[in-house]
């Protein structure tokens, strides 16, 4: 795993993210991700996301059980494991979370992605 750890704008939103040098894609917060999406702080974020990972994993959904932890930096400065989607997981997660904001939050997905291609395409021209 790289250490290259991100804070990735989303509207005013920080959204953590971690970049996989072997996989070559990034990871992100799924706690930040759900406080985005939901309009709430930190705290109310993580509430969401538990209590979302509880109904998803009784209906038998993979998004929980393919989630990871990583380590990633929080507002006091330490790391701590946090859990952590792909893109592709991202993607499936906002489809249980009602928001008004999933379609812009797809297309800054859909940026971040543009961004990672670009940036390969450009290393490998090197």
């Amino acid at each position: 795993m790289g250490q290259d750890n991100e804070l990735k704008l989303f509207e005013d939103k920080k959204i953590r993210a971690k970049w996989d040098d072997e996989l070559e894609k990034w990871y992100f917060s799924v706690v930040d991700i759900v406080s985005a999406l939901t309009d709430n702080d930190y705290q109310a974020g993580r509430k969401y996301w538990k209590t979302l990972k509880m109904r998803l994993n009784k209906e038998g959904s993979e998004l929980v059980t393919n989630c990871y932890q990583l380590k990633m930096q929080s507002s006091d400065g330490k790391y701590y494991n946090t859990d952590v989607m792909d893109i592709k997981q991202i993607l499936r997660l906002i489809q249980s979370i009602p928001s008004k904001k999933a379609e812009p939050f797809k297309l800054w997905l859909a940026q971040v992605g543009k961004v990672i291609i670009y940036s390969l395409k450009t290393l490998s021209l090197n």
